[in-house]
């Protein structure tokens, strides 16, 4: 089930937003089929979640065998997803080329850090360095301390994993029209500084200082930020609109026209001061309990044990917990396609034989590529 159910796709074993965008396109039916090396990570089980919908068939890619089986499931693929450094795929015989030329129509996906050309396309590199170079990184921190990363979120996977998702799916679109495939060039340092526009854009406007913490939204606001409770534990307090932020004084029993010039940075130390006596008073739950369902923007801090259990979260099913560990429910939701649950991470080659008789291999194949 799924929208993309009856589109094939081949994800050349990696890590990171390879394996990630491979998740996604698998949650939304695609039928995705990992290409491990025999002497790779055994994988598999329920605590790969990223490994989670698909099938797995190893082959080494250096023997003619498997490397000629690797361009026939190239030739019946819809797309494929590859993670290496620009080069390596070449190398191996299956570039754009020949994958052209062995399926015409095949949108054939590249996730890089820097990109398949510049400067720094050989150069390694880790999340923190794609998002060091847009911006993105200078601008997230506390004032007068360092950048502080973003978890590997903003590079590997919002400019990463995602951004070539949707490349491959404007891809496939395409190739129906034109019956034209065509590579994609999805690199991290690209879809980070594409996360950014909101921010480039308030920065060309003036409405953004190029400093950290002195913005709105980047915690200089006391209106947008969080604040300790007597607890130890935090809410994220966000009530921007002014409709938003008189609930919020409501609730707490402060005068909305006292701060008539809130939005004034002039005004922001004393209103912090104020906020931040006024949430040491209680428990984060209680606060959570006196706002929950209002409109003034404030919502428990939770962390990774507590997310999957809100009863927000729990209504939706937003977190699968009743099979295997706690993990992200596919998203979005789709009214005439919904998303079956995900089948478990596959081990390594654990289903070679079924992926490759249901490719059109015969008996006689199979045995001379798995037996090869």
């Amino acid at each position: 089930m799924g929208p993309l159910a009856g589109y094939r796709v081949l994800e050349f074993a990696g890590i990171g937003p390879g394996p990630f965008c491979a998740m996604v396109l698998a949650d939304l039916g695609a039928e995705v089929v990992r290409i491990d090396r025999p002497d790779g990570p055994p994988g598999g089980g329920p605590s790969d979640i990223l490994g989670r919908g698909r099938r797995s068939l190893a082959l080494d890619l250096k023997n003619p065998a498997h490397h000629a089986a690797a361009l026939r499931l190239i030739g019946r693929a819809d797309a494929l997803i590859e993670g290496f450094r620009p080069g390596v795929m070449e190398r191996l015989g299956l570039g754009p080329a020949p994958c052209l030329v062995a399926n015409p129509r095949l949108i054939y996906g590249r996730m890089t850090g820097w990109g398949q050309d510049g400067p720094l396309a050989q150069a390694a590199g880790h999340d923190i360095n794609y998002i060091a170079l847009t911006g993105a990184l200078w601008a997230i921190g506390r004032a007068g301390e360092r950048p502080v990363p973003p978890l590997n979120l903003v590079g590997d996977y919002g400019g990463g994993g995602m951004l070539l998702a949707l490349g491959l799916l404007a891809g496939l679109l395409s190739a129906q029209k034109t019956g034209q495939g065509q590579v994609v060039d999805a690199a991290m340092v690209d879809g980070a500084a594409l996360l950014m526009a909101p921010i480039y854009a308030m920065l060309a406007r003036g409405r953004w200082q190029n400093a950290r913490a002195a913005n709105m939204l980047d915690g200089a606001a006391p209106w947008y930020d969080t604040y300790e409770c007597a607890d130890g534990r935090y809410l994220a307090v966000g009530p921007i609109e002014p409709q938003f932020f008189a609930i919020l004084c409501q609730r707490l029993g402060l005068d909305p026209a006292r701060f008539a010039d809130r939005m004034a940075p002039a005004a922001w130390p004393a209103l912090r001061a104020e906020l931040a006596a006024i949430f040491q008073g209680r428990a984060r739950d209680d606060w959570a309990a006196l706002f929950e369902g209002t409109d003034a923007c404030v919502a428990p801090v939770l962390d990774l044990t507590e997310a999957p259990h809100h009863p927000h979260n729990r209504a939706r099913a937003t977190f699968l917990d009743d099979q295997g560990p706690v993990q992200p429910a596919p998203a979005p939701r789709f009214s005439a396609t919904p998303a079956s649950r995900p089948r478990p991470a596959p081990a390594r080659g654990a289903d070679g034989a079924a992926v490759l008789a249901e490719w059109g291999f015969s008996p006689t194949d199979i045995a001379a590529v798995l037996g090869g």
